[in-house]
This record gives structure tokens, sequence and C-alpha cells, in this order.
């Protein structure tokens, strides 16, 4: 493998178009020993493969380093299958939700190094985070490769089984949604106060993004910063004391609400 691994991308649609521009503007692959393989590439794709002189639907046949996996996951069956040639000897990277290596490695035809990787919304604007795993067959090397590639989307966090990439479904998969309920609860919590819906929403907006864009460049803990903004007897410690109080009432659900999206992941996983 040379310095910049070449890649081959099945499925150009939302994550493996924001994986594709992610290595093309950090020059993080091989452009032009590079490919996208989608039926239904889009102008803008298109574009910027042309721009880089990376190749659309050429022959399927062997020599890349990578294959990375974007299909919808029930399109596995159907559409993986013709790709196999593309998987002989390289490693393959699934970022398909609820599926198996196992399966995958089948749908490519018996693929030898297959890996997994669950990234989340925010990939889209590289500032995603990702749950890694691969199996024993990928040595060193290949997991490096792997998170070099995936870094693309964001930050990158290893897990020891496959298994836990359910908890990672749970935990980064689903957490952008628990973040927006959030924000629409704050916004609602505001109108309720008294505030025209137009600024009770600007608030939430702009007070939960803020906070997310802090605690990713502090150094302290999110429990050090949760107390450093809650003063004895004043606003926040009463808010708080609804939110969690001394039974941990909010820190329950997120469990349970987490502990559900993980069963569910791991019900779809075939």
């Amino acid at each position: 493998m040379t310095n910049k691994p070449s890649v081959a991308l099945i499925g150009a649609g939302s994550m493996g178009g924001a994986l594709m521009k992610g290595w093309l503007a950090a020059g993080t692959i091989d452009a032009s020993r590079s490919a996208v393989f989608d039926p239904g590439v889009n102008d803008d794709m298109n574009a910027l493969c042309e721009k880089h002189g990376v190749g659309v639907n050429p022959d399927i046949k062997s020599g890349f380093d990578a294959v990375v996996i974007a299909v919808k996951p029930q399109m596995a069956d159907s559409a993986l299958p013709a790709y196999a040639p593309l998987a002989q000897n390289a490693i393959a990277i699934s970022v398909m939700a609820g599926t198996s290596i196992a399966k995958a490695a089948t749908a490519l035809g018996g693929a030898a190094q297959v890996a997994r990787a669950m990234p989340n919304l925010p990939a889209a604007i590289g500032r995603g985070v990702s749950g890694l795993y691969a199996p024993e067959t990928i040595n060193e090397e290949g997991r490096d490769l792997i998170e070099k590639l995936m870094r693309a989307a964001g930050d990158v966090v290893w897990v020891e089984s496959e298994k836990d990439i359910d908890a990672v479904t749970a935990v980064s998969g689903s957490g952008p949604a628990y973040f927006f309920l959030l924000t629409e609860a704050l916004a609602d919590a505001g109108e309720a106060a008294g505030l025209d819906r137009s600024a009770a929403a600007s608030l939430a907006r702009a007070t939960l993004a803020g906070a997310g864009a802090l605690i990713d460049v502090e150094t302290r803990s999110p429990s050090q910063m949760r107390k450093a903004v809650t003063s004895p007897g004043g606003t926040t410690e009463a808010a708080l004391q609804i939110l969690d109080g001394e039974d941990g009432a909010l820190r329950k659900l997120v469990k349970e609400a987490v502990a559900a999206a993980a069963r569910r992941a791991a019900e779809l996983t075939k």
C-alpha cells in the first residue's frame, strides 16, 4: 500500500458522500486510484469526483486498499454480491447499521477482512464520532487504515467486540436525536415561561450548540463544568433539582433509553 490508500466507495448517499468529501478535502486518499460505485451518483458527487480524478462506476475489479460499504442495510443482499471482486484483497469497512460482519462478508462473496464502523449524523460536517470494531483477521496496519479513513467523519473510538457496536449505536448513533429532543423541550419550556416561540427556539438552539462547542475544547470534565455554573441556592441548582435531584431521575431515564436502543440494535442486527 502506498502512503495514501486507494478506496472503493460503494454507495455515495448521505454518509458515503460525506466520507468521500472528507477524504478529498483532507487529501487522505489517492484520488487517482480510488472510485465511487453507485448507480445513482448525483450531479454534485459526479462533479467532485471529476475534479479530483476519482473514478465513477468503473469496471469492478480488485486492486483497492480499502472498500467502504455505505449502502442502505436493506440493500446489502441484493447490491453487494456484484461488488465482491473489490473486496478480494482489500479491507472492507461496513458503515451499514444493523448488519453484522458475517452478513457483510457473505454478501461480498466470503470477504476475509471485514470491519464495522458506526458513524453518526454530525459526520456530514466532519464533526461526528465513529465506533470501530475489527476482528483478529485484520492486523495493526489494517486497523490504522480503518482509523485513518473514518477520521474523515470526526473522532473515532475502538470497541472490543462486535456486540459493543450495539451500545455505540445507542449512545452516539442515536445520540444526536436525544440532543435535538432536548433542544425542542427547552424551547417549549421557554415558551411556557412567557417567551415568544421564535425567541425561545433561538435561545434553546444557541445555548445547546454553544455548550456543545465549549465542552469540545474544555479540559474540565462535564461534571466540573456543571458545578462551575451551579451556584448554591441559585437558579441553575433549582432547575437541576427538578431534572436530576437526589434520586438521579435524569440519569436513570437516560440509562433506560440507551438500554432500549441497544436492545433494539441487537434485535435488528443480522
